[in-house]
């Protein structure tokens, strides 16, 4: 009997004041996204310089299990990612388990434009050891996962008693499944199928492995197609109306394979 295995995220959402602490196979991974949005401020612009961020996982405890993202480095406007908007700051895969700790990496250029005067934003500890804050994510093989950063702009500016101004940002994280997967095992393993899931013109491949097993990555939601096509003798198989939900992995039945 197939079956789905319900995936739980725990989602830290608090704020956070800053201090200045110092394709469809992932290869077994979670894929994360990590978006920048931001809450309502009276300003013109607020300008992060954003040069890496880097996340942290729980199975090492180490300095050195600190990994970066392919990150879009660059400055950002906060205040371009008002009510609903976001961007993508970068994208990870991600070994399953729990997601403990993220920070950035700022650049110098961080600015504050407001009426119409720019003023630089004092932000020392963030350029030297990376903004830090809690997050506790669980991932989960095969599943696609999106992280927002949500700056609150308006709390996150000080002005100085001398008319300059510093960046201590408030900050919101949550995080949401945006996928499903598609997992199974096929008999004989030695047919070594190409696996493919097609669904609304979207098609999603794989090859099962050595053992047999074989895992899609990152499907969404919806029935689809899967077709198995094995080495020869075997003959192919499809299997029509795979239901895959956000935040499960559909485990088919066993898929066999006849021979002419």
């Amino acid at each position: 009997m197939k079956s789905k295995i319900r995936i739980i995220v725990f989602v830290f959402s608090a704020l956070v004041l800053m201090s200045g602490c110092s394709k469809s196979d992932s290869g077994g991974n979670a894929v994360l996204h990590v978006m920048l949005t931001d809450a309502p401020a009276d300003y013109d612009q607020v300008l992060i310089d954003i040069q890496d961020v880097q996340i942290h996982t729980s199975e090492n405890d180490a300095e050195g299990s600190w990994q970066s993202l392919e990150v879009n480095a660059g400055v950002y406007n906060l205040l371009d990612f008002r009510n609903g908007m976001d961007t993508l700051l970068g994208t990870i895969a991600l070994p399953p388990g729990e997601v403990s700790q993220m920070r950035l990496i700022l650049g110098p250029n961080n600015q504050l434009v407001t009426n119409g005067n720019t003023y630089d934003l004092d932000t020392p500890s963030g350029q030297q050891s990376g903004l830090k804050f809690n997050i506790h994510a669980i991932l989960v093989e095969g599943i696609t996962y999106t992280l927002w950063i949500d700056f609150d702009a308006a709390r996150s500016i000080v002005e100085r008693g001398n008319g300059e101004f510093g960046l201590k940002p408030v900050i919101r994280t949550y995080t949401e499944a945006i996928s499903g997967a598609i997992a199974g095992n096929v008999s004989p393993a030695d047919a070594l199928p190409y696996i493919m899931a097609v669904a609304n013109g979207d098609t999603l491949g794989t090859i099962a492995g050595g053992n047999g097993h074989f895992m899609i990555n990152g499907v969404p939601a919806g029935n689809w197609t899967v077709s198995f096509d094995p080495v020869d003798p075997y003959l192919p198989v499809t299997i029509y109306n795979v239901l895959v939900e956000t935040s499960f992995v559909e485990v088919m039945d066993t898929v066999y394979f006849d021979q002419p």
